[in-house]
């Protein structure tokens, strides 16, 4: 759990209510320029270190992905890709871990009171003493970025070292990147070093190259200087249009009220049955009248003489 505090929330899994903010924060971004990016796995390296987590030794997969997929273990990998265009080899190296959605499906999807929670400055956060494994997050993150740890059945991602942050440091990746690929500031701030970046790729050629920073989720507090811009499914299937997926929306917005709704109902017949007909001896039968004294009942000769 990071060290932010708690005025810092912007909102928190399935609660509707949220305390008043005193502070206002500035919003901050990871900036992640692929065309500087070498594969060198320094920021695997640095995230596993500064996490205390370490993952099982993989087997070869044939590419130079190494973990292969994230993991409980893993919160960020290099996805390697290969592109051949006009007989010109081209890798396309990708960090790829949470993307800190503006508008986060893990946390719209998420049943568990405070198990997902977004901060004001844009870091969304798992809480792992308040998840309850059900793998709802999975379900609603279009990146396919968390993960369920089969050892504690709790869910795990990035947390873009909301405890740095919280303290002023950046996060562990963007400190040992050796080139500058990883980039860390406000998210204005961010978006302009972007804008340079992207007049110098336009320069070297580079006529698609674009900030990728999709709208489908309100934005995210990761974003990617991309050479290829108007293809992003070439990084290792980033999506070209992330958005939430309509069975959350269904979920929150009118499957869960339906089911609350049909819930009350059988409650409240439950109430009215037991008022109306009584409760059960504990054989399931019901109790029967007591029989009335004989002397209550005058013999048939006296009611006939009556």
């Amino acid at each position: 759990m990071s060290s932010l505090q708690s005025l810092d929330l912007k909102q928190r899994s399935a609660t509707t209510s949220m305390p008043p903010s005193i502070r206002a924060t500035p919003e901050v971004a990871k900036l992640i320029d692929i065309s500087k990016c070498i594969g060198c796995k320094a920021c695997q390296v640095a995230c596993g270190e500064w996490n205390d987590i370490r993952d099982k030794v993989g087997t070869n997969v044939g590419v130079y992905d190494n973990p292969a997929d994230l993991s409980p273990d893993s919160w960020t990998v290099m996805r390697f890709t290969e592109r051949e265009e006009a007989g010109k080899l081209e890798w396309l190296i990708r960090k790829d871990g949470c993307m800190h959605c503006a508008d986060p499906g893990c946390l719209k999807a998420c049943p568990s009171p405070g198990a997902i929670v977004q901060y004001s400055n844009g870091i969304v956060d798992f809480i792992e003493e308040h998840c309850i494994g059900c793998g709802y997050c999975v379900t609603g993150c279009p990146f396919d970025v968390p993960r369920i740890s089969k050892e504690d059945n709790k869910a795990y991602k990035c947390t873009l070292c909301s405890d740095r942050v919280s303290v002023g440091l950046e996060p562990a990746c963007v400190k040992t990147c050796p080139t500058g690929a990883i980039m860390f500031g406000t998210k204005e701030d961010m978006k302009e070093q972007a804008a340079e970046r992207l007049v110098d790729l336009k320069e070297r050629g580079y006529q698609n190259a674009g900030l990728y920073d999709p709208q489908g989720v309100g934005g995210t507090h990761v974003m990617y200087v991309l050479q290829h811009a108007n293809n992003p499914e070439l990084y290792a299937g980033l999506p070209a249009n992330p958005t939430i997926s309509p069975m959350v929306s269904l979920w929150k917005g009118v499957a869960k009220p339906i089911s609350l709704l049909a819930m009350g109902a059988v409650a409240l017949f439950g109430f009215f049955h037991y008022v109306r007909t009584g409760p059960n001896d504990a054989d399931g039968d019901t109790v029967p009248a007591e029989n009335p004294p004989p002397d209550a009942v005058p013999p048939k000769r006296e009611r006939d003489h009556a």
